[in-house]
């Protein structure tokens, strides 16, 4: 005889569903969106193209316009991921969406993996000289050991 359990969600055990990928424009983050994109079209899982608007107090205060210029580059990657969506229709379609949030990008990523129940998360590695010494948003994110992450060179 055997017990039946009442089926209970478990992230990412029948392959990833939903794949976070950070993008801000850089050829590494376009190199993690590929990348991303492929995983979810083979594995028919949603895309979540994630961009993190920094928070930028002092600039702020000192009157520049931070909120427009990072507004400015959520609009030109999104409209960049439709002109290479409407390239590929047909050929290579995938389920994708496009989320801001704001903050630094660990924490960033960190909170839009949290609220769109991702089971994967990618990103590109670190084009910056230091972060080998304090150390990347992909290693942290891998620290923090949530979710299964690609980082893509």
């Amino acid at each position: 005889m055997t017990e039946q359990h009442p089926h209970q969600f478990e992230r990412g055990t029948d392959g990833p569903k939903v794949i976070v990928v950070g993008v801000d424009g850089s050829d590494s983050s376009l190199r993690a969106a590929a990348y991303a994109a492929g995983l979810a079209r083979r594995q028919r899982a949603l895309l979540a193209l994630v961009y993190i608007q920094p928070v930028m107090a002092a600039g702020a205060a000192l009157g520049v316009p931070v909120a427009e210029t990072t507004d400015q580059i959520a609009e030109e990657l999104v409209r960049e991921i439709r002109d290479a969506t409407e390239q590929v229709k047909g050929i290579f379609d995938v389920r994708w969406e496009f989320h801001t949030f704001r903050g630094d990008p660990y924490n960033g990523l960190v909170s839009a993996a949290d609220q769109l129940k991702a089971d994967a998360v990618v990103v590109g590695a670190s084009e910056q000289a230091g972060h080998r010494i304090v150390g990347s948003v992909a290693i942290r994110l891998v620290k923090a050991g949530r979710w299964p992450v690609t980082v893509v060179p």
